[in-house]
C-alpha cells in the first residue's frame, strides 16, 4: 500500500533527517515537505547527519508548495495532532485505526474528503490508493483547515501530565504502528544458535571438578555425600555449550595445579 510521510512547514533541518531515518527504519520512503522553513533542506548538514544513513529517503523526498501538491495519489489522509478539532475528524489511537482501516470496518470517512470539510454524497474508505500521514510544525502543530482535511486525527497514546513527543519521535511510533499493522518485520537473530554440549562432555567435566576438588580438599573420597550428583544436576539445569565446559574444564585444571607442592 503506497504510504506517504508529509511534513508542512517544518522549522528544523535536523527533524527533517530524523524522519527520513525514521522511515527507514520502518521500510517506507515516500517523504514530502511542504513549504519547509529551508528551500536546500534536504542537503543541509544537519539533516543529513541526523538522517543516519538514510540518503535514498532525502534523495527521493519531494518539496512542493501547498498541501493539494503533497495529496496526490493519497486517499486516506491521517492527522497527527494532540488536541481535538471542534467540527474535526474522530480522534483514534493509531493502532485501533489501524486495525479498523485494514479490517475494511470504518463508517464512510464522517462525509468527509481530501478537497473539502463536508460533503453530501460521503464516501467509502479507499486506502488501497494510498495512506498519508501529516505532521504540521513544530512551531504552531496543525492548522485547523489542514485537521478538517483528515479522515482522522491520530493521537499517540502518551503520559497525561507530559505528553509532548517531538517531530522525529512521533513520526517513528507512528511509522512503527504502520508496519506492525501491515505485518512487521521479523526479527532477525543477531548470535547464532546455542549448541548445547553433550552426555560424554557433561561426563567428563564433572570427573575433572571430581579430582580437582579432591585435590584442594573440599571433597573426601571416603564420604563423598551427594556433591557430585549435586553438582550434577546444577551443569544440567544450567545446559553447558561447548565452550562452558571448556572454560569450567580449565578452573578444574588451575584448582589441581594450585593444589601441587611448589618445587
Amino acid at each position: 500500500m503506497k504510504t506517504r510521510f508529509i511534513l508542512i512547514q517544518t522549522s528544523h533541518a535536523g527533524n527533517v533527517g530524523a524522519a527520513a531515518r525514521a522511515m527507514k527504519t520502518m521500510g517506507f520512503d515516500d517523504l514530502v515537505l511542504v513549504k519547509p522553513r529551508w528551500a536546500n533542506v534536504l542537503r543541509r548538514e544537519e539533516t543529513i547527519q541526523r538522517a543516519s544513513g538514510a540518503l535514498d529517503v532525502l534523495h527521493n523526498a519531494r518539496i512542493v508548495e501547498t498541501l493539494d501538491e503533497a495529496l496526490d495519489g493519497i486517499s486516506h489522509l491521517c492527522a497527527t495532532a494532540m488536541t481535538p478539532r471542534d467540527f474535526g475528524p474522530p480522534t483514534r489511537a493509531p493502532r485501533e485505526h489501524f486495525d479498523l482501516l485494514l479490517k475494511k470496518e470504518l463508517p464512510a470517512l464522517d462525509g468527509r474528503t481530501l478537497g473539502a470539510k463536508n460533503t453530501s454524497s460521503p464516501e467509502p474508505v479507499a486506502a488501497e490508493s494510498g495512506i498519508g500521514f501529516l505532521f504540521g510544525s513544530e512551531r504552531f502543530g496543525m492548522a485547523n483547515e489542514d485537521v478538517y482535511r483528515c479522515h482522522v486525527a491520530l493521537s499517540i497514546p502518551t503520559n497525561p501530565q507530559f505528553g509532548s513527543l517531538n517531530l522525529g519521535a512521533a513520526i517513528q511510533v507512528i511509522a512503527y504502528e504502520w508496519r506492525q499493522a501491515l505485518g512487521g518485520f521479523g526479527v532477525e537473530q543477531v548470535t547464532s544458535e546455542r549448541l548445547l554440549a553433550d552426555a560424554d562432555q557433561v561426563a567428563g567435566m564433572l570427573a575433572h571438578w571430581e579430582q580437582a576438588l579432591t585435590a584442594i580438599g573440599f571433597l573426601d573420597p571416603a564420604a563423598p555425600k551427594k556433591l557430585m550428583p549435586r553438582l550434577n544436576q546444577l551443569f544440567n539445569r544450567a545446559q553447558l555449550g561447548a565452550e562452558e565446559i571448556h572454560i569450567l574444564r580449565g578452573v578444574a585444571k588451575a584448582m589441581i595445579e594450585s593444589a601441587q607442592p611448589k618445587r
